[in-house]
């Protein structure tokens, strides 16, 4: 050992009373000769319990030294090696000598790795979709995008790679949010938009998009991009505006009809854009009508299911007797539909029914000591249809935000109800899936079959008028087709304010559940469908919480329902980039890791993901 020089001090200078430089070091390093450690700092004696004193290195370092062994012949004098290592605390760095080898085992670059890996899969995983631009390049490519990125845009990585990602914008995205995003690129600084984007299938989705420079010593090397998918809330406000535009188009109609009553349709107009609920907008229309000088009371009624009278919600103003019996204006405006105007009592009363795309919402009553000439009359009729579609907005906001909801079982048998009149020609049952609605075209609704072949439902379809049949997917035992239908009977129950939860059918009668807020007119909606589809049988009413699944539930019975060698089989598969391309590990590879033959592994593996999608899809 006299000629070799390991770097690691002389033993001399223990005696003398000094520190040994290398124990100031907090990796471990031990001196190799022959297979013999020989010398050891301090921290390779606390990491593997070793001291310099010509123990073997096989005895002192265990499993690590079985990875180091060969690297320490096959390392050429003067040269240095990093081994990686079993044990997950370390990487192993040989330096060569002519006699002997010291090796060091970095911490760092281990907890390094670890830190990087952590953050490269928060960015793969996370659900907002993430893009990486090289603007050192021509035309500013894309050089990484995430699986967010990819699932909600359609396009994977090799197809987006090297592309500038102009790709998503389409015929309809603006141009000036696209511009105002080029500035913020050519500037340097971050940017928020909101746009309208694309997808591989042609499908549009609205787009938030942030972009921002990441610099690196004061210069931009890269742009990153966060997306996330808002077309939900997007499309939300589109639809309040929508609203409010045909508020102001029936505002509009109002003053034209008669400019000395233009404060009381200014007022109307306002209560119904700008109330929060039903009750404060009938309240305030109420109020603000009979404050006119020629009107006496207003009220706004609705028709008990029972009996057939309209008793009033909200009233302001005089009213002499706002029950109404039968053969009141009020009942004689809802049952025909159109407004009464009738003398009572030396008292003139008139009263528009409320109706918005046929739904009813109850009568608007104005009672006045004048005559209302036909000028009038106008006027509440418009009126009338202005409050009504604010009522209708409201009741749709209501059923979309509310848990506490009623669930009403109706029987249908009426062969006019496309999923009814399929099942009776083709002796199958029917399923209700979802529905899918696509601009200016018709909603169409999924259904999984039973009982019938592809072709018998294609042909039995072609006999039903004004019904169509996209064939979907075909099994042995069950298809799955899209069924489109100009009484589309999910559609018409949702212009209601109610939601077709299920539909099931078979023997020629159609189960259908819906659900309508615990507020709403239930009563109504069911009479307007025992009068859309004759036959109709209620089965019950049931009080009750919506319920919901958090992401954790979902994965949680996700992975009851999978056994542990079909999820160690899904996870290896997920892991192991088995579902990347190109594949960076084989089924095989991925068998022998679980000890099972290829064919078992791919066994697991089909079960566990036929699991996963009956989970997603399969309510």
């Amino acid at each position: 050992m006299d000629d070799i020089d390991t770097g690691l001090g002389d033993p001399a200078d223990d005696a003398r009373g000094r520190v040994d430089p290398i124990d100031r070091i907090v990796d471990p390093i031990v001196a190799v000769v022959d297979g013999t450690i020989v010398d050891a700092n301090d921290a390779a004696a606390e990491a593997f319990d070793v001291v310099g004193d010509g123990t073997e290195s096989a005895d002192a370092l265990g499993s690590v030294w079985g990875p180091l062994a060969p690297a320490l012949e096959e390392t050429a004098v003067g040269t240095a090696r990093t081994v990686s290592l079993e044990d997950a605390r370390f990487d192993a760095r040989v330096h060569r000598d002519v006699d002997g080898a010291t090796v060091t085992f970095d911490r760092s670059e281990a907890t390094l790795t670890r830190d990087r890996a952590l953050k490269e899969r928060a960015i793969d995983e996370t659900p907002v979709g993430i893009a990486i631009s090289d603007p050192d390049r021509e035309d500013n490519p894309l050089v990484y995008v995430n699986d967010a990125f990819q699932r909600v845009t359609g396009y994977s990585f090799e197809e987006v790679v090297g592309q500038n990602c102009r790709f998503l914008q389409g015929p309809e995205s603006d141009p000036g949010t696209v511009d105002e995003m080029r500035e913020a690129v050519e500037e340097d600084h971050p940017v928020t938009v909101e746009v309208k984007n694309y997808r591989k299938d042609g499908s549009e989705f609205w787009n938030e998009i942030t972009i921002a420079p990441i610099e690196n010593n004061g210069e931009v090397t890269h742009y990153v991009g966060f997306q996330n998918d808002v077309t939900a809330r997007k499309e939300a406000e589109l639809e309040v505006e929508r609203r409010r535009d045909e508020l102001k188009q029936e505002r509009a109609e109002l003053e034209e009809l008669l400019g000395r009553v233009e404060g009381l349709i200014t007022d109307v107009t306002a209560a119904v854009a700008g109330s929060a609920s039903r009750n404060d907008l009938e309240k305030a229309v109420c109020d603000r009508i009979a404050t006119e000088s020629t009107i006496s009371g207003a009220w706004i009624g609705e028709r008990a299911p029972a009996t057939g009278a309209v008793t009033p919600r909200t009233s302001a103003g005089t009213v002499d007797d706002p029950s109404a019996a039968d053969g009141h204006p009020a009942v004689r405006a809802l049952e025909g539909g159109e407004l009464v105007d009738e003398l009572v009592d030396g008292v003139t009363v008139i009263a528009a029914p409320l109706a918005y795309n046929d739904i009813e919402y109850g009568v608007l009553v104005v009672e006045s000591e004048e005559a209302i000439d036909h000028r009038g009359e106008a006027i509440l009729s418009a009126l009338a249809r202005a409050v009504a579609s604010g009522i209708n907005a409201r009741e749709t906001s209501r059923m979309l935000a509310t848990d506490s909801v009623v669930a009403v079982e109706l029987d249908l048998v009426d062969e006019g109800v496309a999923p009814v009149g399929l099942a009776t020609a083709t002796d199958c049952d029917l399923e209700y899936r979802r529905s899918i609605h696509r601009t200016d075209e018709e909603t169409a609704s999924l259904f999984t079959v039973t009982g019938a072949s592809m072709a018998d439902l294609e042909a039995a379809a072609a006999d039903l008028e004004g019904v169509s049949l996209e064939p979907i997917v075909e099994r042995d035992r069950e298809c799955l087709i899209e069924l489109r239908d100009d009484q589309n009977v999910v559609e018409w129950v949702t212009d209601r304010g109610a939601v077709a939860r299920e539909i099931h059918v078979t023997d020629g009668r159609a189960r259908l559940t819906l659900e309508m807020p615990r507020s709403a007119n239930v009563r109504g909606v069911v009479e307007d469908v025992e009068a859309r589809y004759p036959g109709t049988e209620v089965v019950s009413f049931q009080q009750r919480e919506r319920g919901g699944e958090t992401r954790q539930e979902f994965a949680a019975r996700l992975e009851e329902e999978l056994t542990d060698r079909q999820l160690a089989a899904l996870r290896r598969a997920f892991l192991g980039g088995y579902f990347e391309w190109p594949r960076p590990t084989t089924g095989e590879e991925l068998a022998q890791s679980m000890g099972v033959s290829r064919p078992t592994f791919h066994e697991h593996l089909r079960t566990a993901e036929e699991k996963l999608c009956q989970a997603f899809f399969g309510d």
